[in-house]
């Protein structure tokens, strides 16, 4: 279970982050946080910008309602979803990781 917290602005979103994977996807639940893989390599930002991208795509979300709050140099980064429920996300998330 992706351990998803209410924020005052939306859903604190943890992720865990694996750059430089073969294909840009979600995989699931690791450890209690949500699982991204992204092709793009750990460097300048472009695995963030990347998993962002991932995020927004999977989970039908605008850019501007994602933004990276802690973990930038980290795998285990924590992303603020704005204008979202904890409920509301899980439920999408849930629709993109059951088959």
């Amino acid at each position: 279970m992706i351990d998803l917290h209410a924020h005052a602005e939306g859903t604190i979103l943890p992720v865990r982050a694996q750059p430089g994977a073969k294909k840009n996807e979600i995989r699931g639940d690791q450890d209690g946080m949500l699982k991204v893989c992204v092709t793009q390599a750990p460097e300048k930002g472009k695995a963030n910008k990347a998993l962002i991208d991932v995020l927004c795509k999977t989970l039908r979300l605008r850019k501007s309602q994602v933004e990276l709050i802690a973990g930038e140099t980290a795998s285990k980064k924590r992303f603020l979803v704005r204008g979202m429920t904890p409920e509301e996300l899980r439920q999408r998330i849930t629709e993109q990781l059951t088959p």
